[in-house]
């Protein structure tokens, strides 16, 4: 191979990793643009910190669930661990204490979470298969904790969580940084960030330099259990109503983020603060579809095709690799 040739493939090659991590920040900035120019009401404050708040439930979901891919897991319980933290938060702020339901929805999800993992590594099934019987597990349970119905929650003490600002800006837009933040460094600064890439990367590489990957698996389906619970949490808290079917199709919006930041599906590489980027490129593309009033069918169909340019080129990265 000559020397031209290799240097065209070294370009082609740094092109397609820039894609890959800063590919979603593009198409946000692209979308940012394109939206102020064509409406007057998008670019304001007072719009972009609806979006970050709307967003914030399936943002925190998103950062967790990024720690399952890389590590090679898939998690398609986050909505249904949602909805029994979200009614069972409701069930104790109106019958307990509503301070004792904020902390008691991460709780439930962390221990939910941890019984997908528990039955993953205990069984050695694939966490697809997993998750996806349990997500019907736990849905049941929460129409069982509200018999089906609703669970009215207008308790003040209870609701600053979703409805409360310190200045202009939501608390739950905090929460959301606050955990944004935390997980970073719990992947990228830790012992244990190190071994979830490892254990994605490669699973019996991992085993045969010591690391307890099984261990590894089940705390992060625990953290993505307590990210969808804490989630869960501030969307009762923000619309005052508990709800057993809460959280329905979260997953595939949350995986459909990860995705979109360019987190692998073959685990190994990601990171956290594109899947939050992910997140916020979907939701700029509902916001924009609705200041425009455009068919919703476009919007799927518009999230869709990115989500298929995301996996094609982090497909291809794999190949390469």
């Amino acid at each position: 191979m000559s020397t031209a040739q290799t240097n065209s493939r070294a370009n082609r090659m740094s092109v397609g990793d820039f894609a890959r991590e800063y590919g979603v920040l593009v198409i946000i900035a692209v979308l940012l643009i394109g939206l102020s120019l064509i409406s007057d009401n998008f670019l304001t404050a007072r719009n972009l910190l609806n979006i970050l708040n709307q967003s914030a439930p399936l943002a925190i979901i998103a950062c967790a669930l990024t720690l399952v891919i890389i590590g090679g897991g898939f998690d398609l319980s986050t909505g249904a661990i949602f909805g029994v933290a979200s009614v069972s938060a409701g069930w104790i702020a109106i019958n307990v204490d509503p301070y004792m339901a904020i902390f008691a929805g991460p709780l439930i999800g962390l221990l939910l979470g941890a019984v997908n993992g528990i039955i993953i590594t205990g069984f050695g099934v694939h966490s697809f298969l997993v998750t996806l019987a349990t997500s019907l597990v736990y849905r049941g349970i929460a129409i069982l904790v509200t018999d089906g119905s609703l669970i009215p929650v207008r308790i003040a003490e209870f609701s600053w969580l979703g409805r409360g600002r310190i200045g202009v800006v939501n608390i739950a837009v905090i929460v959301l940084l606050a955990f944004m933040v935390i997980f970073m460094i719990l992947l990228n600064r830790t012992t244990f960030g190190r071994r979830v890439y490892a254990v994605g990367g490669n699973e019996e590489a991992a085993i045969l330099s010591g690391i307890r990957t099984n261990l590894v698996k089940i705390m992060t389906f625990s953290l993505c259990g307590m990210a969808a619970g804490l989630a869960g949490v501030i969307a009762v808290s923000r619309i005052s109503m508990a709800e057993p079917q809460a959280g329905t199709g979260m997953e595939f919006e949350a995986i459909a983020a990860v995705i979109l930041g360019g987190t692998s599906i073959m685990g190994g590489a990601g990171a956290v603060w594109r899947s939050v980027a992910g997140v916020l490129l979907m939701a700029l593309i509902n916001n924009g579809f609705n200041i425009l009033n455009v068919n919703p069918f476009f919007k799927d169909l518009t999230t869709g095709v990115i989500i298929v340019i995301a996996v094609a080129l982090a497909a291809s990265g794999s190949r390469r690799r």
